[in-house]
């Protein structure tokens, strides 16, 4: 079959470089908006028995950017493609991953179903919220890490005498796997949440003083987090305190916090669009490369199990 590239309007920048590292044109899809605010798809070019791959994070915001896809994914089933990926850098939902508390959804399930019953035959994404999310889907998920592009960026700065602090307890097993990868301490800030976008962080398990420190998590949007848990480090003496964020979904509370933090910068991928002119603390490191190896490797039937390394970071 032969292998081709749409974009959804969420990122069409990271679609292109996607297909730049790929040596092959974007698609051509129509999407536009009807008067009423319905969405209108049309591909453009023939697709028939064609292995295609749809790049669409769902954010920026989500729900429109979840009803596109759904849209692409039926339009390309009904266009008799051979095989249809639906590559979602940023999967929208993540933390509705469970029944926390009576009479709520759990919206990262419905999700997987809608993409589904769209037309998906298999999903490629990275750095989920919750790694259980694999499980909703009954069809293939190819799951990346952005982690051996961190460590391959940042390693000259974060030696064996930093700190890799997980910003709380949830993020504790992903810290320390960038641990091991850097080859340096772990440590863990404890965090009390006071409302949605409010958080505490009063305890700190681990010796930072006089250490620089890199706090990594999946996903931030108020930044409270991470803000927190910066001031934490900093009080326990800490030389210097950055972030390394798989999603940067900032909203304008998370950004103006990040401007006015202690924090000294925030390094990224660009798995969403990202404003980096709003906030000249925050860095981004592109995923394309690692997306494009994978989807060559999916399209030939190859394992992409060697992704997960630090070679794949380089």
């Amino acid at each position: 079959m032969e292998l081709k590239l749409f974009s959804g309007s969420t990122h069409p920048q990271l679609a292109k470089a996607i297909a730049k590292e790929l040596g092959i044109p974007l698609g051509a899809v129509e999407l536009k908006r009807f008067p009423g605010g319905e969405t209108f798809v049309k591909f453009t070019e023939q697709i028939r028995d064609v292995d295609v791959f749809i790049v669409q994070p769902t954010c920026c915001p989500p729900n429109e950017s979840i009803m596109e896809l759904l849209i692409m994914l039926d339009a390309a089933r009904r266009a008799s493609c051979g095989r249809i990926t639906a590559v979602l850098p940023y999967f929208g939902y993540g933390r509705q991953d469970r029944k926390d508390q009576p009479r709520v959804p759990i919206t990262a399930k419905l999700i997987a179903n809608l993409l589904v019953s769209a037309g998906a035959n298999r999903v490629l994404t990275m750095d989920l919220h919750a790694q259980q999310i694999q499980g909703f889907f009954d069809i293939p998920v190819d799951h990346l890490y952005a982690a051996p592009v961190f460590v391959a960026h940042l390693r000259q700065r974060f030696n064996r005498d930093a700190q890799i602090v997980a910003p709380d307890a949830g993020s504790g097993k992903m810290a320390h796997a960038y641990a091991d990868m850097f080859g340096c301490g772990f440590a863990l800030v404890a965090k009390r949440r006071v409302s949605a976008s409010e958080v505490e962080a009063p305890y700190l398990v681990g010796d930072v003083n006089n250490c620089d420190c890199l706090l990594v998590d999946d996903l931030s949007s108020t930044a409270g987090t991470l803000v927190q848990a910066a001031l934490r480090l900093r009080e326990a003496g800490a030389r210097s305190v950055s972030a390394a964020v798989t999603h940067c979904c900032l909203t304008d509370v998370g950004i103006d916090r990040i401007n006015a933090s202690i924090l000294d910068k925030v390094y990224t991928t660009d798995t969403v669009p990202v404003d980096v002119s709003s906030c000249p603390r925050i860095e981004v490191i592109s995923v394309a490369p690692l997306f494009a190896t994978a989807i060559k490797r999916i399209h030939q039937g190859d394992s992409i199990s060697s992704l997960f390394s630090l070679e794949s970071g380089k």
